[in-house]
């Protein structure tokens, strides 16, 4: 996983929509055609100065009418595509992570690695929803009927992850709290807005601990597949990598954010739409090695995707793609660049003795 120039990533990082090439995995133009000759992104990175479909993408919350007089919990997820088109998801019970039954996800199809389905269109002042259940949608409240005639209305939720904001414990190490980069390596950034950037590196290495992270994927509604979508990781002692993706309202894929990468992907995908700050919480157990240098016991993580586990308490194998390889040093905290932007704040981290 190549990291994008710093020239890309500075300019993206400093305007508050910028245009950038569409660019895959190394940095390289995809296909034959020049990258000069792409369409350009328009990356917003402040929810304050965003799209016209901006405003219907999120989550939201309500019931089913049933024709015997009960009623049952719905969630449901937007997802803009650009040019006034969406992807939508129904979630019985609820929204992940808040009463979804983990299993019934209504959806025009599955989204894959190279393309999400759109389902939904602008008409007028309003989205069009046409799947399996048909609404409608003005930004404040999604309502229509399931495909059965049971009527529903769901409100707007902006949720916020229970450790947003978290102060870190005492005796906690305060790697980054908008006030400078002193614990990270002389190539770590600080935007004007006092948000640190991707591709820095801790000074220190460490064994086990318990980190808390807090990110912001910036808005890329055009964004398709995964090689475009705004991607990051943190790799824990530069080895094993959480991923960070826009993987809000898709179909969760090996690809997508929480995967402990190319190694377990999560049964929950816990995304919130870009713009929105979310956090990880991770608890990590070094890998063990015996006095030659040979591993005798795996690396463990239990991962708390706003405030859910996703992860509790798995293997580690081994390096993943991009990390370094395992020693039993150890290693520092990685941010890592990966294209299009993603922000960081309130980076602490406690060792465990």
């Amino acid at each position: 996983m190549t990291q994008r120039s710093s020239s890309v990533l500075n300019r993206a990082m400093a305007a508050v929509v910028a245009c950038v090439s569409v660019l895959g995995h190394g940095g390289a133009a995809r296909g034959a055609e020049p990258a000069a000759n792409k369409p350009a992104l328009k990356v917003y990175t402040d929810p304050q100065q965003v799209d016209a479909d901006f405003k219907f993408q999120g989550e939201y919350a309500g019931e089913i009418s049933q024709a015997d007089g009960t009623k049952a919990r719905l969630g449901a997820q937007v997802r803009a595509l650009g040019d006034g088109t969406f992807r939508t998801i129904f979630f019985a019970g609820g929204l992940p992570g808040d009463g979804w039954d983990g299993k019934t996800a209504i959806q025009k199809a599955p989204s894959t690695d190279a393309a999400i389905p759109a389902d939904a269109k602008v008409d007028g002042d309003k989205v069009v929803v046409e799947q399996v259940y048909k609404a409608t949608l003005d930004g404040k409240v999604l309502a229509g009927q399931t495909d059965t005639g049971a009527k529903f209305e769901l409100k707007r939720v902006d949720r916020q992850s229970p450790t947003l904001g978290a102060k870190p414990p005492d005796g906690a190490i305060v790697l980054f709290d908008g006030t400078n980069t002193d614990h990270w390596q002389k190539d770590a950034t600080m935007t004007p807005q006092k948000l640190l950037g991707p591709g820095a590196t801790t000074s220190r290495k460490f064994q086990d601990f318990t980190l808390h992270v807090e990110f912001m994927i910036s808005y890329v509604p055009q964004t398709q597949d995964i090689n475009q979508r705004p991607n990051s990781g943190v790799y824990l002692q530069q080895h094993y990598e959480i991923q960070i993706l826009d993987s809000f309202g898709v179909t969760m894929g090996k690809h997508d954010c929480g995967v402990l990468y190319a190694q377990i992907v999560p049964a929950l995908n816990m995304c919130y739409p870009p713009l929105t700050w979310q956090t990880y919480d991770i608890d990590f157990t070094a890998a063990r090695y015996d006095e030659a240098g040979k591993k005798t016991k795996l690396a463990k993580c239990t991962v708390k995707f706003n405030g859910v586990v996703i992860l509790d308490n798995v293997d580690i194998l081994h390096s993943t793609p991009g990390g370094s390889p395992e020693t039993p040093e150890g290693g520092g905290i990685y941010l890592q660049a990966h294209g299009l932007p993603v922000f960081f704040r309130n980076v602490w981290l406690m060792e465990k003795k």
